[in-house]
């Protein structure tokens, strides 16, 4: 028997591959496909199922794809309607996959159908759970997150309360915990950064799992806190549930190198969105006008699937030569399929053709201290709002990067404003938005918060993030 877990950092997402004797199983595999394939033909060995634990929010899954390119059939827990043809599991069924069971464990809360995989070892022992969002490591699935649901996060809390109680925590204490998050993620509040663990350790210091601890108590604990979901959560899900192109079809489409002249045709006159992916200290010093920056180094796909509303709109690159396909790869785990293209050659190609080009200006934490010590400044504090609870200048006024649409009705076109973040990746993608919508009195702060405290800048007393409401 082999479980390998396939972690990708930039969705804090585990898929797992699974085999025996010659059979695989993959459970919530990511869109692009040759990962599982590649495995599956090295042992040379037939993938036989892909496991889905529910409909995915904050990812395109790659199980269509999957299963068009190798027959296996795609299993879903009870009440998983969708546009393509699954085999809606009932609870407790069980699959054969070479001398392994896995068993199907329906726990709804997170969302109606979201289910746990039990896997049975070829000596007949519990051995191991794939909870998807059920469980995590030090926390539990949002219930909040239900497509075109009836239910209220208060009435799905309660389902997730019994299915812990009466389905997983009943488990051995010896059973590994295989979840399909970890810490970065925004399904749940505050999930550990180990992405396995024991079922015994998780319920001693899992907060959720708690053995005196009452439904009542459960669902106001789990629902408290809870910032809304970013806004291509649902429509993820949806895809989810009514399918996707192929990816070989996106990948086809965006993979283009465009010249100069018809990169800029695109911007202008077809409405394409420029996205700007190189690193923050590149862009600060000159960037074709009105692009948006959202740098692949950092949280790519999670920050473009909260701040691009439209899944459909169109978007033209400009990239780091070799790195493309990546990015494109990378926006489509999160929906985004409609990209038309990149610059060939670069940002450099642009300015050696004597385009117009703008520039952020960006100074440093000492730089901010002095002009606070002079005439009073306006400073935007862009980091979530526990990190501004926790910590934060104390005249800063807190706009979140996450909620910048909601925000705008407090930010003047007229007033000059300092922008910070935590390290200086969120704070010029702020400073891009706002550039790119007509506000050109913004100044990036480089190095975020930890130059800040680092200056020496007075700031507020720490508050442990765990302790705030």
């Amino acid at each position: 028997m082999k479980i390998e877990q396939i972690y990708t950092g930039c969705l804090a997402q585990g898929a797992y591959y699974i085999e025996s004797k010659g059979e695989v199983a993959i459970i919530d595999p990511l869109r692009e496909t040759e990962t599982y394939l590649a495995r599956a033909e090295k042992s040379e060995a037939t993938i036989k199922y892909i496991f889905e634990t529910h409909f995915h929010a904050d990812f395109v899954s790659g199980h269509l794809d999957l299963a068009n390119k190798t027959g296996a059939t795609i299993v879903y827990g009870p009440g998983a309607k969708t546009s393509y043809d699954i085999h809606e599991a009932i609870d407790n069924e069980i699959f054969e996959i070479g001398d392994i069971k896995i068993k199907v464990l329906h726990t709804p809360g997170h969302t109606p159908e979201s289910s746990t995989y039990l896997l049975i070892d070829e000596a007949g022992k519990e051995h191991a759970i794939f909870s998807g969002d059920t469980l995590f490591i030090g926390d539990v699935g949002r219930p909040d997150l239900a497509v075109k649901s009836d239910l209220s996060r208060e009435d799905l809390a309660g389902m997730l309360f019994e299915s812990l109680r009466n389905k997983i925590m009943t488990l051995p204490d010896e059973v590994i915990v295989y979840p399909a998050h970890g810490a970065g993620s925004a399904c749940g509040k505050n999930m550990s950064k180990e992405t396995t663990d024991l079922l015994g350790n998780q319920k001693k210091v899992n907060y959720a799992l708690r053995a005196d601890m009452s439904k009542e108590e459960f669902i106001k604990e789990v629902t408290e806190g809870i910032l809304p979901p970013p806004q291509y959560f649902a429509k993820n899900a949806m895809l989810n549930k009514t399918g996707v192109d192929s990816l070989d079809d996106v990948m086809a489409k965006g993979n283009i190198a465009l010249d100069v002249e018809t990169f800029e045709a695109m911007a202008n006159h077809e409405g394409a969105l420029v996205l700007d992916t190189r690193h923050q200290k590149e862009f600060v010093n000159g960037f074709i006008p009105n692009a948006i920056f959202i740098g692949i180094d950092g949280g790519f796909a999670p920050w473009v699937g909260a701040l691009i509303t439209d899944l459909q709109q169109p978007i033209i690159l400009v990239a780091d030569e070799g790195r493309e396909e990546e990015i494109i790869t990378r926006l489509s785990r999160v929906g985004y399929d409609n990209t038309l293209g990149f610059l060939k050659g670069g940002f450099d190609a642009w300015r050696s053709a004597g385009k117009e080009i703008d520039t952020l200006e960006s100074v440093s934490a000492a730089t901010l201290k002095d002009r606070m010590a002079g005439d009073n400044i306006n400073i935007l504090d862009v980091r979530k709002p526990g990190e501004y609870s926790a910590e934060h200048i104390e005249k800063a006024k807190s706009v979140p990067l996450d909620f910048i649409s909601d925000e705008m009705h407090r930010i003047d076109k007229d007033t000059e404003y300092h922008v910070h973040c935590a390290g200086g990746y969120r704070s010029v993608i702020f400073a891009s938005i706002l550039k790119a919508r007509g506000y050109n009195k913004v100044i990036d702060v480089a190095g975020g918060f930890a130059a800040i405290v680092k200056e020496g800048i007075p700031v507020t007393d720490f508050v442990c993030p765990s302790t705030l409401d």
